[in-house]
């Protein structure tokens, strides 16, 4: 098969990552001319590399550790990318194909569009208020998310700073008060 279109995954480590067999997967039963490849990088400073090697390259998934280290090399971010402060997905644009260097990368967030397209028939007006627990990369797409829809969100972690609770402050009145409660914790 002679594709067309490259994508991929970077971050490290991806031994456990499931990527790569799920999209070649999906790209063959659907018939889609591309194959993805998993870019294991030790450092984000080789994202460069990896779109120089791979010319074709059209879009890229980001994985820990470098969902805010990414943002730096990037172009643009979306308006949710950055409210939130993290990507998961990267599209590379090349309005030149026979010039190598004359791509640009925007970033966004997919997570954010999924939880806020799943939890939005929950909302009602009984369930404005809302508890996160976790701080980490899914937790502000969560929280940007709830916000688009109205929903007030106070983050839960075991190191709280200003603005935060701890799990020792969950109490039944403290759960009771918050209609909706996201774990995004591993």
């Amino acid at each position: 098969m002679d594709t067309h279109k490259i994508f991929g995954l970077i971050g490290y480590p991806l031994g456990h990552s499931f990527s790569c067999g799920f999209f070649n997967d999906k790209f063959a039963a659907e018939g889609i001319d591309a194959r993805y490849i998993n870019f294991e990088i030790p450092s984000v400073t080789e994202l460069k590399e990896v779109l120089d090697d791979h010319p074709g390259l059209s879009g890229l998934n980001v994985t820990i550790p470098y969902k805010e280290k990414v943002i730096p090399y990037l172009d643009r971010l979306d308006p949710e990318a950055e409210a939130i402060g993290a990507v998961n997905v990267i599209k590379i644009i090349r309005d030149d194909p026979d010039d190598e260097d004359d791509y640009e990368l925007v970033g966004y967030n997919s997570d954010v569009v999924g939880f806020r397209d799943s939890i939005s028939p929950l909302i009602t007006p009984q369930r404005t208020k809302a508890l996160i627990l976790g701080t980490g990369g899914a937790a502000k797409a969560v929280r940007q998310g709830l916000k688009s829809l109205g929903v007030e969100s106070v983050y839960v972690s075991r190191s709280p700073r200003q603005g935060m609770l701890s799990y020792d402050d969950l109490t039944p009145e403290v759960m009771a008060s918050r209609k909706v409660i996201v774990n995004t914790t591993p």
